[in-house]
């Protein structure tokens, strides 16, 4: 009986270690046997992409994980960022089902990246669409004349100071930055329509920067089912093939000190403060607020 008592403690140690292990080195282990769904959120103005990026391959390699869900609650943002996330998302499709669940806006920039998945849930009453670039300047020429103050500006060719604050934009100057938009705005109609199997001219024919409610959307085939977070969970299971219960599996925050929460806080105010006064090409609404 003692020998009993004492295999029934070792197999109790080593059981509990091997359980630690796996919550150390494997996010989405835990106690259950249900099969997993990961689920990565983005909420807000799109300005990074690394995180979401690096999220989506770790769920992508994970073979605990049978299906991904992405909660969109974001009116777009910066285009290079944007890119990246679509990019991923379409290399995740490829190995895992990959399913959006649309809150309360996924408008541009947030509908580019939605459009990469395998399914589209919203809401009825969703913002979505908004299929456009804005790029916006300030203009301080005639402040700093009031203030006295002037800036040189030395330059190795006409183009260089391109949207400058301190002077007035050019006719040439119009043309270039046209141009340029009309670029960025052809990608994001040929990614949306890639991604949702569109013609491109169909897409071209609503993609002038209007939004669209859910329901809306989904009559032109921007958006699969309507429903919420649930539904979208249960699309996954299904398109996953799984029959019983699932654990939803959410990435791990990173621990922050007093220093690090700070220092970040301030830099990331900083830089909006800054991107706000500079021309910037963007997949974004500008019907909400960006905090």
């Amino acid at each position: 009986m003692t020998v009993l008592v004492i295999l029934a403690v070792i197999a109790l140690f080593l059981g509990g270690t091997l359980m630690l292990v796996l919550r150390i080195f494997s996010p989405s282990a835990d106690l259950s046997f249900n099969e997993k769904i990961g689920v990565i959120s983005i909420v807000g103005p799109i300005s990074r992409s690394r995180d979401i990026t690096a999220e989506l391959v770790r769920l992508k390699k994970d073979k605990g994980i049978r299906a991904i869900i992405l909660r969109i609650d974001s009116p777009g943002g910066s285009v290079g960022p944007t890119q990246e996330i679509y990019r991923e998302i379409r290399k995740t499709v490829k190995v895992k089902k990959v399913i959006v669940s649309m809150g309360e806006v996924a408008a541009s920039g947030g509908y580019y990246i939605a459009s990469a998945a395998d399914r589209i849930v919203a809401n009825p009453g969703t913002i979505t669409g908004s299929i456009g670039v804005i790029m916006q300047f300030f203009r301080f020429r005639q402040l700093l004349d009031k203030v006295g103050v002037r800036l040189e500006v030395l330059k190795s060719g006409e183009f260089k100071d391109i949207g400058s604050p301190n002077r007035e934009m050019t006719d040439r100057d119009r043309e270039i930055l046209n141009r340029l938009i009309g670029d960025i705005q052809k990608q994001f109609e040929e990614g949306v329509a890639r991604g949702r199997h569109l013609s491109v001219e169909k897409v071209h024919r609503i993609a002038d920067g209007r939004i669209f409610s859910g329901a809306r959307a989904k009559e032109l085939g921007l958006v699969d089912v309507l429903g919420n977070f649930q539904d979208a969970v249960d699309l996954a299971k299904k398109m996953a093939g799984i029959k019983g219960e699932v654990t939803l599996v959410y990435p791990g925050k990173r621990k922050r000190g007093l220093w690090d929460y700070l220092f970040n806080r301030s830099a990331d105010s900083l830089a909006r403060m800054i991107q706000s006064m500079e021309g910037r090409l963007e997949y974004r609404w500008r019907g909400l607020p960006t905090e």
